[in-house]
């Protein structure tokens, strides 16, 4: 199978590259696809080398699928260009989440929403992508009424200028800017552009693409997303109102048959999950499953997980294994 991996070059990019050797993703031709200006550099794939070609090139190879991880922007314009060509483009941008067009995937969910129709395919926001996986059993279930989020996330969910300010703070060097602010030893509650309602762009992307993966308008989510000196993962607290009560015991169950999840619940031995346990892991990780004491038929978690593996990379990857099985790829 013909695999272009645009955006190759960058941190998630090269997350995917990595992934698709990992899970032996059916790949017979790799090709990488960057800017013009990377065009021409190597990048390794299953111990071979791979030059870069751009957009252009790329298309008239005609690619079975195209992960994409290179911005909206370019998501916007060339996305269509490669479904046009034939190609199943699955975007790990912003730009097609929320078209009421385009699928907006995570496979443990609601992979079944897919078509053979569906040329454009949207990889939700990272840390979406993770609650998501927790909520679902828990909404087949119980119903829920509303979540309240609270998340600390990775500085690698910037890029590399954030993480090469983390580490050139704690190194005492001087160096570019990725935040308005320093990071290390310090939080940031502000993640994406301020809106005129409040929330940060971050914050709305959870409301509205939980509510959209869910199938479910009637979620109520409210988010605070917050910027914390950390690599590894992302971390959530989740404060979950359902419809119906819940027994503990069958919650963690329920959690435990997730596919893609590990139960990590241990407090009497202080086990819980860590982003420094989620690193380089594809599943996410739940802990301090708890009741809220202060209200009826209210569930406390903790959820981390990998946000340049689950929450980007590997959910793209993943959306590609179902097609293949469903014999819509390939």
């Amino acid at each position: 199978m013909k695999v272009a991996v645009v955006g190759a070059t960058g941190l998630v990019g090269s997350v995917m590259l990595k992934v698709l050797a990992e899970r032996n993703f059916p790949v017979t031709e790799l090709i990488p696809v960057a800017s013009a200006k990377s065009a021409g550099k190597e990048v390794e794939f299953k111990g071979k080398k791979y030059k870069v070609v751009t957009v252009d090139d790329a298309i008239a190879m005609k690619p079975d699928v195209a992960l994409f991880s290179a911005g909206g922007g370019t998501s916007l314009e060339q996305a269509p260009r490669f479904a046009e060509a034939g190609t199943v483009v699955i975007d790990n941008s912003s730009a097609w989440r929320m078209d009421p067009t385009k699928k907006l995937v995570v496979p443990e969910v609601n992979a079944n929403v897919l078509t053979t129709e569906d040329k454009i395919i949207a990889n939700p926001n990272c840390s979406t992508i993770q609650m998501v996986v927790a909520l679902k059993p828990l909404h087949d279930k119980y119903k829920i009424k509303r979540v309240v989020v609270s998340t600390y996330q990775s500085v690698t969910g910037t890029g590399k200028k954030a993480v090469d300010q983390l580490m050139n703070e704690r190194n005492g060097v001087e160096g570019p800017m990725a935040y308005a602010y320093p990071i290390d030893l310090n939080v940031i509650p502000h993640i994406d552009v301020f809106l005129d309602n409040g929330y940060t762009k971050e914050e709305m992307k959870m409301i509205l693409e939980t509510k959209k993966i869910m199938g479910d308008e009637s979620i109520n989510v409210t988010a605070t997303t917050v910027r914390i000196p950390v690599m590894g993962g992302h971390s959530e607290a989740v404060n979950i109102e359902f419809e119906n009560d819940f027994d503990l015991a069958e919650v963690r169950s329920l959690l435990e048959q997730q596919e893609g999840l590990i139960v990590v619940d241990d407090p009497a031995n202080l086990k819980y999950p860590m982003p420094m346990d989620a690193h380089e892991k594809d599943e996410v990780l739940v802990g301090r499953i708890r009741r809220d004491e202060s209200q009826p038929n209210t569930l406390n978690l903790w959820v981390v997980a990998d946000n340049l593996r689950k929450g980007a990379a590997t959910n793209a990857v993943q959306i590609a294994e179902y097609l293949v099985k469903q014999g819509m790829l390939g």
